[in-house]
């Protein structure tokens, strides 16, 4: 172990130096991060700091000897290069918005070690972060930041519900062609995300746009906004409805699962496939859309 120093770029610019540290030193108590600042260890531009001081861009912080989480090395292969590269819809110096192919996972965890954004920041080379997430099943827009200013921008716009998002979906049974509006606080258990009055709100919004019937087999498409971003938000409001979402092995019902799979249907039925924000760079009020991917359009062929 040795002596490290690591240069703040912007994303890190305005960030609190112990939550610096916390990102950096993976695995290492916030106690023992708080007594090597409160000694002198740690160093900004060769200067004593306290834990709460905002880094400036290009600050050198010295970082001493202390044992971390060993990283595993991120590695991208050239076809998730050519994948992602094939993925983007639209980039400008800011951002960059792609179609998230199902089954990409965003970002690293859970014995995934490369996800969309360890690959991205492997093929730009500079810092880039998430605005938001999709889960690793669901395909569609995925909004990237390139710029600290923009990422700030635009989750402001999602903290304040000035981005809209619109997701497809197919789910379980007819539902009657109304909007419908699910209000309900969803709580995490670790496990799943159920209605919970412990929970935190979300709204979602349902809109039918097509029926299906074919002997026992009832299904709608539906056209689906969020005002809120919770984890597994569509997926638990449409189950709490009693509509679960087509090939969602979480929280469907098991007898139209085995049917939607006897159809042809891999994969979960969610496709986030507009969204309306504020380009930062241009104050301009922006959509991006991506359509329907062939394998769900395939699957509806079919119904």
């Amino acid at each position: 172990m040795t002596v490290s120093f690591l240069t703040v770029d912007e994303f890190a610019e305005g960030q609190r130096l112990d939550n610096y540290l916390l990102k950096h030193l993976k695995g290492v108590p916030k106690s023992h991060i708080y007594r090597v600042i409160r000694k002198g260890e740690v160093r900004v531009n060769k200067g004593r700091k306290r834990a709460e001081y905002k880094l400036q861009i290009d600050d050198v912080v010295r970082v001493p000897p202390i044992r971390v989480s060993s990283p595993i090395e991120a590695h991208t292969s050239n076809s998730l290069k050519k994948l992602l590269q094939d993925s983007i819809l639209f980039e400008d110096r800011g951002m960059v918005i792609i179609n998230k192919p199902s089954g990409l996972a965003v970002h690293s965890g859970s014995g995934i070690n490369t996800g969309v954004i360890e690959a991205l920041r492997n093929m730009y080379k500079d810092p880039i972060e998430l605005v938001h997430r999709l889960d690793r099943s669901t395909s569609g827009l995925l909004m990237i930041a390139k710029k600290r200013s923009v990422l700030k921008s635009l989750n402001e716009q999602l903290s304040n519900h000035q981005i809209e998002k619109r997701y497809t979906a197919l789910v379980n049974g007819v539902w009657s062609k109304k909007r419908h509006t699910i209000d309900a606080p969803l709580y995490n258990n670790s496990r799943y995300t159920v209605v919970d009055s412990r929970g935190k709100n979300a709204v979602t919004h349902f809109q039918p746009l097509k029926n299906f019937h074919n002997d026992d087999f009832e299904a709608s498409l539906v056209d689906v906004t969020i005002e809120t971003g919770r984890t597994h938000q569509i997926r638990a409001h449409a189950k709490y409805a009693g509509h679960s979402l087509a090939g969602d092995d979480k929280y469907g019902d098991k007898i139209f699962e085995q049917q939607v799979k006897k159809k042809g249907l891999s994969r979960l039925f969610l496709h986030a496939h507009q969204i309306t924000f504020t380009n930062p760079l241009t104050d301009q009020i922006q959509k991006a859309q991506a359509p329907l991917t062939k394998e769900l359009v395939s699957f509806l062929d079919k119904l």
